[in-house]
């Protein structure tokens, strides 16, 4: 049924962490309703807005690593393609930042 996609141990571990994060902000919506609120982004957001806009940017930032690797490979004379872990971990951190500031 999955054959389609390459279920690897980083795929896997990023859509764990989504669900989690999904489960965890219901959790914490229904013990302390959000209000509005502005950050760095240009307009008034809720948790949850500022969670979707993270999960886009984490997901745009793993597909241009994606895209890029193979490039980073040659422009940098690696010998193997850079980790996927390297774009997991920065698109967490902008989750993060997104959540927190923005």
């Amino acid at each position: 049924m999955f054959e389609w996609m390459a279920w690897t141990t980083p795929v896997a571990v990023f859509f764990t962490c989504i669900l989690f994060m999904l489960l965890g902000m219901t959790v914490w919506e229904i013990k302390s309703p959000t209000s509005m609120r502005r950050g760095f982004l240009p307009l008034a957001t809720t948790r949850g807005d500022r969670l979707f806009i993270g999960l886009l940017a984490a997901a745009y930032v793993n597909l241009a690593f994606v895209g890029l690797s193979g490039k980073l490979t040659v422009w940098l004379a690696l010998e193997a393609e850079p980790s996927i872990w390297f774009s997991f971990v920065v698109s967490l951190a902008l989750l993060g930042l997104i959540m927190r500031k923005g």
